[in-house]
Order: structure tokens, then C-alpha cells, then sequence
């Protein structure tokens, strides 16, 4: 065997599993029902896809430039992908497009009602005296800082809850 004839087919290879794993998340997001199990046909088998096609036209095509353009594609592409699916689902999430029963483990729940809950006590404590210049729609703050706050909250009570789970990993 030549080493072309070797290229050659390590690169079908590589081609046809990408376009088949491309072709299993298509078929994965027509036939899954939840949004979930959509997402993931939709990032990780299509990103394997890509990469396994990007690499068969590494291997195909050769040459540094070429492949050091297909290595920035997969690399972005990896950088992309799991912070979509993450926006996605925290998105289908917050409105209701995630049923409760398709969840193991419900911590954003948990970690939104904290910072609210936290929220709505600084309102209250930061909450001025009646001014009569005041209207039923005046805010107490500004929004960002609001924000912030929420923020916060939800990432001390979610680094409370992994400290808490760890002991339980060792187990």
C-alpha cells in the first residue's frame, strides 16, 4: 500500500463517521420529544461530527496552513457549543419548556428562589420611609446592581452546595 492510498481512506473514514454522527443529530432533533434530550443530540454528537469531518480534510488535504485553519475552527467550535447548550437550556428552563419530571437533580430551582428571597429582603431593609414625592412606580436602586446582587447570591449558594455534595463523592 502507498501511503496516498493510506491517506486516502483514513480520510474516508474519518469523513463518513463525521457525516453519520451529523446525520444521528438531525434525526435526533425531528424525533426526541423534550427539549433536553434535543440539545444534547444537537451538541454532542454534531460536534464530534464536525470534528472527525474537520479531520478527514486534515488528513485529505495536508498542508500547515490548511490544517492549522481547521484546528482554529474546532477549537472554537469546542469554546461555542457547551455554553450554548448551556444558555439553551437555562432559557427553556426559566420559561417552563423543561419539564420538572425530566430533572434528577433540580439545583437551579433551589439557587433562584435563594437569591430572590435574599433580593427581596435587601428591598426591604434598603426600602426608605414613605416620601410623598415617591410614586407607586419609583425604584429603590439601580437595576444592575440588582442584578449583581442575584448574581452573587446564586453563586455562594451553588459553591455552599458543592461544598456540601463533596463529602458525599467520598463516600
Amino acid at each position: 500500500m502507498t501511503a496516498d492510498l493510506v491517506r486516502d481512506v483514513a480520510a474516508i473514514a474519518l469523513l463518513l463517521g463525521g457525516g453519520i454522527l451529523a446525520l444521528g443529530a438531525g434525526i435526533g432533533l425531528l424525533r426526541f420529544r423534550n427539549l433536553l434530550a434535543r440539545q444534547h443530540t444537537a451538541t454532542k454528537p454534531q460536534t464530534l461530527g464536525l470534528i472527525l469531518v474537520l479531520l478527514g480534510l486534515a488528513v485529505q488535504i495536508g498542508g500547515v496552513p490548511t490544517v492549522w485553519m481547521l484546528i482554529l475552527v474546532v477549537l472554537f467550535q469546542l469554546l461555542t457549543s457547551p455554553v450554548a447548550a448551556h444558555m439553551v437550556a437555562r432559557a427553556g428552563y426559566r420559561t417552563g419548556k423543561v419539564a420538572p419530571g425530566d430533572l434528577v437533580v433540580d439545583e437551579l430551582t433551589r439557587d433562584l428562589e435563594a437569591a430572590e428571597a435574599e433580593l427581596a429582603a435587601r428591598r426591604q431593609q434598603t426600602r426608605p420611609s414613605s416620601s410623598p414625592d415617591a410614586g407607586p412606580d419609583a425604584t429603590d436602586g439601580d437595576l444592575d446592581e440588582e442584578e449583581a446582587e442575584v448574581e452573587e447570591a446564586v453563586a455562594r449558594e451553588a459553591h455552599r452546595a458543592t461544598e456540601e455534595a463533596e463529602p458525599d463523592r467520598d463516600a
